[in-house]
């Protein structure tokens, strides 16, 4: 029987990462995040520095918006002067789909891949969340900062990541009718959530 595609979105400071990580070396599913960005530079032929800084960030303009919904309907191919913002989605819109087609069980974190791959019916879509006064304490102790900086982080880490799915999907992101699974790591932590979801996937494979 064929494997699962697990997308994995996050609220910043929730674990996020971490379950994918875990889930997909439990599973032996190769694991997409950062690589995807090294992926895309490849694919679009711009280097893997340029696209890390526009990385999970939307464009800010309705022109471009404008231009974007006109290319991927009008023509898709002719896309070299829209914004390096889009280039790097639109890449990595196209590796999701080859990933989704081409692997048995993989696991992709953020990146819209839950959108992305909607109609997929081996596709499993996973949001991940916390309670926000144990994310800024989990980043001030990471990251050794005081716990203004680290909440002030957290929720514009949070604000990016909302308008970077808001504007390429039209969806809301963290929306619980867009997910499969919505889990909290503030009980379970990490394990017990990769735990949740294995009992989900092998639920659904014997079903």
């Amino acid at each position: 029987m064929s494997e699962y595609i697990i997308t994995i979105g996050r609220q910043y400071g929730s674990c996020g990462y971490d379950v994918g990580k875990l889930l997909a070396e439990k599973r032996g599913y190769d694991l997409y995040d950062k690589n995807l960005i090294k992926m895309a530079a490849q694919k679009i032929g711009l280097s893997e520095d340029a696209l890390s800084k526009v990385d999970e960030h939307a464009t800010n303009s309705l022109l471009y918006s404008i231009a974007v919904e006109y290319l991927t309907f009008h023509n898709p191919v002719n896309k070299i002067n829209i914004p390096v913002n889009d280039k790097l989605y639109f890449a990595q819109v196209d590796l999701i789909k080859e990933i989704a087609e081409k692997e048995n069980g993989a696991v992709i974190v953020g990146r819209c891949a839950d959108n992305i791959l909607a109609d997929n019916k081996r596709v499993i879509k996973v949001f991940i969340v916390s309670d926000l006064e144990n994310r800024v304490s989990l980043i001030s102790n990471s990251c050794n900062l005081e716990y203004s900086k680290a909440r002030d982080i957290v929720i514009k880490t949070d604000k990016k990541r909302a308008n970077y799915y808001n504007y390429y999907t039209g969806e809301k992101w963290g929306k619980s009718d867009n997910y499969d699974l919505v889990i909290s790591t503030d009980r379970i932590g990490v394990s017990g959530a990769v735990d949740l979801i294995n009992d989900y996937i092998d639920h659904i494979k014997n079903t």
